[in-house]
């Protein structure tokens, strides 16, 4: 059983993972650092230097940024400094229009005004260290790190405003409503079968915020139909010859309306959609098939609601343990999330949910992540095509068996299996992918 402190424990660390974005996370992050020190250097800056993790250089290099009909960090960064509004955090770019673009355009003139460089020793793996110059020798810096609206460190010239570099986790004692203090204790606590209990059973009023990620992201699926976002994968499964193959069905109209988001998300359209776990395709991913899903199948409004819970809360405890950022494509945790909402929402039970995520742990494990771009979409197309089908057979009472490879009887030993995987295993493969990606001819 759920206590009160664990129910409003959950309720936070929810609202603080389910939030409102504007463009791929990691180049937003970037230009969010930007922003701040901007603002505490108190002019425009004449340089900026940007330090990076491996991490969010890997998944800002070929991502478009909403309103500038441009790829990657340079257009970002100078937005950032000539726009960006720290107080909105991954909306931070919200002011983007024509005239702020030109001006971005002509700071850029000027290759000499930007550094971007890898910071070998990144102490996370999602790290950037903003520095900003005003060319009269006055300095401000803002680093964020762990999350990507954490700061970690921020001044201005010799004066620290903030430094928790060197901070430990928070504890218990560091107060119940502090957010990293919800985070650790969860981290140790939480459970699938939590998980459960918590979308399940908790009074729908106080659960229902969560549809906000439905309104942005059914949205953000049809507005990309107004135009041709990436690789378009989602128009092509909604056009006649894509039916043709695919057939009409939920099946079909899960994986459109999913790649449609992702597909106006990842080439730069300036469309919010709703974040989970600090990437707004892994929100698209947690919502948009159990949306549909639920409106095909005629499900009532509570069993939507309760079913969105459930895939955003199981996202949210995989990464809990994860962490932001991985060498783990991050559609395999929230299309984990999804097939648990479908699942439910086909009127399964704890057990049979709980099949669902093991089938979906044997299936996709090992799906690298190769940065931030518009062939996410596929990415995301794959997760959750395999989240229809470990539901499927789910509610079959058919489930991945400890005998066969990384899955176990217990299905939170299988879940830590699969974080050992992307959090430890995978960091080798991370570095080759980012060797790769920097060093194309």
């Amino acid at each position: 059983m759920l206590s009160n402190l664990e129910k409003q424990q959950i309720t936070r660390l929810v609202r603080h993972w389910v939030v409102p974005a504007i463009g791929c996370t990691e180049p937003i992050c970037v230009a969010l650092a930007v922003s701040r020190a901007t603002q505490e250097l108190g002019t425009t800056p004449a340089r900026i230097e940007v330090h990076l993790s491996a991490n969010i250089l890997k998944n800002a290099m070929g991502v478009g940024i909403p309103g500038t009909g441009m790829v990657g960090l340079p257009i970002a960064i100078a937005l950032g400094a000539l726009i960006g509004r720290p107080e909105r955090e991954l909306e931070c770019l919200q002011d983007v229009n024509a005239e702020a673009v030109e001006r971005a355009k002509a700071f850029l003139a000027d290759d000499s005004r930007i550094a971007i460089d890898l910071k070998s020793d990144a102490p996370d793996k999602l790290y950037v260290e903003a520095v900003v110059h005003d060319g009269a020798g006055h300095t401000a810096t803002a680093v964020i790190a762990g999350q990507h609206t954490h700061y970690i460190y921020i001044a201005r010239a010799s004066q620290v405003l903030l430094d928790e570099r060197n901070a430990t986790r928070a504890t218990a004692a560091d107060g119940e409503a502090n957010p990293a203090n919800d985070m650790e204790q969860l981290r140790h606590t939480l459970t699938l079968r939590k998980v459960w209990e918590y979308a399940t059973t908790m009074p729908l009023s106080e659960i229902e915020f969560i549809n906000e990620a439905r309104r942005l992201n059914e949205a953000a699926a049809q507005r990309s139909l107004e135009g041709n976002y990436g690789h378009c994968l989602g128009k092509a499964l909604s056009r006649p010859l894509g039916k043709g193959i695919m057939g009409d069905n939920i099946f079909s109209h899960i994986l459109s309306s999913t790649s449609c988001a992702c597909d106006a998300r990842m080439a730069g359209a300036m469309i919010p959609v709703m974040s989970n776990s600090g990437s707004g395709n892994q929100g698209i991913c947690a919502t948009n098939p159990v949306v549909v899903f639920a409106e095909e199948n005629h499900n009532t409004a509570e069993e939507m609601t309760r079913a969105l819970m459930l895939s955003h809360l199981t996202a949210i405890y995989i990464k809990l343990n994860l962490g932001t950022l991985s060498a783990l494509c991050g559609c395999v945790v929230a299309s984990t999330g999804s097939s648990c909402g479908i699942t439910y929402l086909m009127g399964g039970t704890y057990e049979q949910t709980s099949y669902a995520v093991k089938n979906m742990i044997a299936n996709l494990t090992g799906m690298i992540c190769d940065g931030a771009k518009p062939s996410c979409a596929l990415k995301l197309t794959s997760g959750v095509s395999t989240a229809v089908l470990s539901a499927m057979l789910a509610m079959q009472g058919n489930c991945v068996s400890s005998v066969e490879g990384i899955i176990d009887d217990d299905v939170d030993q299988s879940i830590r299996n699969l974080v050992g995987i992307g959090a430890e295993a995978m960091n080798e493969t991370d570095r080759k992918v980012l060797d790769i990606m920097t060093h194309k001819t």
